[in-house]
């Protein structure tokens, strides 16, 4: 049980990593979310690397690269599903876009709570969606798909990321219960494991236009993205 309340933490967390962040100032690496300088980033027990600044992983690193390079500009409206603490203060901060976060679980930063299989906004209402690492916690995820369609513009765009395997999805509906989806997927929460082809061609029947990107850097590049990596754009024509 933690002794803080989840709101407080929320409230203090800069202050907390700005004085760890003074043990890991130097010029070799960079955090493109914070404009962090480091000597290291923290290296956390599954491999990934952690800014000591404003707690970005690899892969949020990766998806701002991703949206400062191809997406972001003024008076977009973007839909951003249980966004790390990290990108919610980094696009809250952006006053010339309408940025929208929501948590239906309730365990994210976010403005609304939105069932992303019904969800309660008006079609063609989005420039970008954010969906990552979502698709895989959603039963219906076929539902899902299709409401990211409705709501986004007609030349929007979605960028999606999911865990990924080889071969076929891993799916079995029937298995409901929290232990036997940690001993299938590995996660208690987890209703599947996709294959990068198997969510394109679910994306597909949804009516995206899908192209997969695929990013390789060496384990020691300077903005800590993961060394190998596949990111799904979506777009509605």
């Amino acid at each position: 049980m933690t002794l803080i309340p989840k709101r407080l933490l929320f409230k203090y967390e800069p202050k907390f990593r700005f004085l760890l962040f003074q043990f890991y100032k130097g010029d070799n690496f960079k955090c493109i979310v914070c404009n962090g300088k480091l000597k290291k980033f923290i290296r956390l027990n599954d491999g990934d690397k952690l800014c000591p600044n404003c707690g970005s992983i690899s892969r949020t690193r990766r998806l701002l690269n991703i949206i400062n390079t191809h997406f972001l500009k003024d008076g977009i409206s973007l839909l951003d599903f249980s966004p790390s603490r990290s990108i919610y203060r980094f696009f809250k901060k952006i006053p010339t876009i309408n940025y929208v976060s929501t948590d239906f679980s309730g365990s994210f930063l976010s403005d609304y709570k939105y069932d992303i299989k019904k969800l309660s906004i008006e079609n063609n209402k989005f420039d970008l969606i954010i969906c990552y690492h979502i698709l895989e916690h959603i039963d219906d995820d076929i539902k899902a798909m299709n409401e990211l369609y409705r709501v986004l513009k007609k030349n929007g765009n979605c960028i999606i990321q999911t865990p990924f395997n080889d071969g076929d999805i891993q799916e079995d509906l029937s298995v409901m219960n929290a232990m036997g989806r940690l001993e299938k997927y590995g996660q208690e929460d987890h209703f599947r494991i996709y294959s990068i082809d198997g969510l394109k061609n679910r994306l597909t029947q949804s009516g995206f236009i899908v192209k997969i990107e695929e990013f390789s850097d060496s384990d020691n590049n300077r903005f800590g993205f993961h060394t190998n990596e596949k990111v799904i754009l979506c777009t509605k024509l």
